[in-house]
């Protein structure tokens, strides 16, 4: 246990921040799954884009918050692109 005022504030400060980053942190997660289903389940076009628009835009807060570091979002974001386009041309044929 802490010993100082200080050291007792910090340490609710950290397990708030904790808490935040860990939600955000599930969240962002938990619609990368659903958009990685639904490609897998084949669905329609404007479906897929749809929800990697809100997919994306949980990512990009997930950056600015700090919950990840900016290169690991733009890597998500690339994958994820690539993968709804290679699903929406294959869907077409």
């Amino acid at each position: 246990m802490a010993n100082y005022k200080n050291a007792e504030k910090a340490l609710r400060q950290s397990q708030r921040r904790r808490m935040y980053n860990k939600r955000n942190l599930s969240m962002m997660r938990t619609y990368i799954k659903k958009l990685r289903k639904k490609i897998e389940a084949k669905a329609e076009g404007d479906e897929l884009k749809e929800l990697l628009k809100t997919t994306v835009a949980i990512i990009d807060r997930s950056v600015k918050k700090g919950v990840i570091k900016e290169n690991t979002g733009n890597r998500y974001k690339s994958r994820l692109t690539m993968q709804v386009n290679k699903a929406i041309s294959e869907g077409k044929k």
